[in-house]
């Protein structure tokens, strides 16, 4: 029936032996052969101590269970893994411990520190003066008073001798004769600005029915101007004023052009933000 191995159990000396433990080990009932003293065996050596005997069919067995178990178990991490998974573990410290760390700028010299603030701080200054045209124009004054007889924080003078308008309507006229002297080389031209009552009874008085009645015309709430002929007579100028005024708030009214509800009037541009409101509140 086969020897004894050192750990006691029984390993098949013949072919027959061998196929009967395969069956066995199968289920099946093993199969009767030749008489035992119509096959030859062979001798098995003797085991060294310490050696593990391994049966063929154990050695079957393993061989078949990983032959099956690799391919499965290669689809189940090719599903598993995402392709942006790295082929290698990261190294270095994790996202959280440099956030955790914090970081430390490093050291400057006072020399190099203080060159781009002087340079900084001069660029803002010459940035504040070019944004405010009308250095003495304070954007926050209150308007008090009424049409034509506003008080004298109410108003802003312009850069042309005589004019004024209220504070938000000068700094905007200012920022737009900016770009008209960029464009042309000089200042905008004005006939008209602020009219006080007294002016508004004057004007009223000279040119009848081309005036406002008096305590209702824009230029009595420092809100519009009457242009120089020199700047409506030209096309060129009163087009780049037509495409640009409006960016700054200022425009000829709907009713002051051709066609409109009033009298035609290419000169007389108002600030519409300003009139919008004196509207709202009247």
């Amino acid at each position: 029936m086969g020897t004894t191995s050192p750990d006691g159990s029984t390993v098949p000396r013949s072919r027959r032996e061998i196929r009967e433990a395969e069956e066995a080990l199968a289920g099946r009932t093993p199969r009767r052969t030749a008489p035992a003293s119509r096959t030859r065996s062979r001798g098995v050596h003797a085991a060294s101590p310490g050696h593990t005997w391994v049966t063929r069919v154990t050695v079957l067995g393993s061989l078949a269970a990983a032959t099956i178990a690799a391919p499965l178990t290669a689809t189940a991490d090719s599903e598993a893994r995402s392709p942006f998974d790295l082929e290698s573990a990261p190294t270095g410290p994790s996202t959280l411990a440099v956030l955790r760390s914090g970081s430390t700028a490093p050291a400057t010299s006072a020399a190099i520190a203080a060159a781009p603030r002087e340079r900084s701080v001069a660029a803002a200054s010459r940035a504040s003066s070019e944004r405010e045209p009308l250095p003495n124009c304070d954007g926050d004054a209150s308007v008090d008073g009424g049409n034509g007889q506003l008080a004298d924080h109410s108003l802003c003078a312009l850069w042309q001798d005589g004019e004024q308008l209220q504070p938000d309507a000068a700094i905007a006229l200012s920022a737009l004769n900016e770009a008209f002297s960029a464009r042309f080389g000089r200042n905008l031209c004005l006939v008209d600005s602020y009219r006080s009552l007294s002016s508004q009874y004057s004007v009223k008085a000279s040119r009848g029915y081309l005036a406002a009645t008096p305590g209702t015309s824009m230029h009595g709430w420092g809100l519009a101007i009457d242009l120089c002929s020199k700047e409506t007579g030209s096309s060129e100028v009163y087009s780049w004023l037509w495409d640009n005024a409006p960016a700054y708030g200022w425009e000829n009214p709907p009713w002051a052009q051709r066609g409109g509800s009033g009298k035609y009037e290419p000169w007389h541009w108002e600030y519409r933000p300003g009139v919008e409101q004196i509207t709202t509140w009247h």
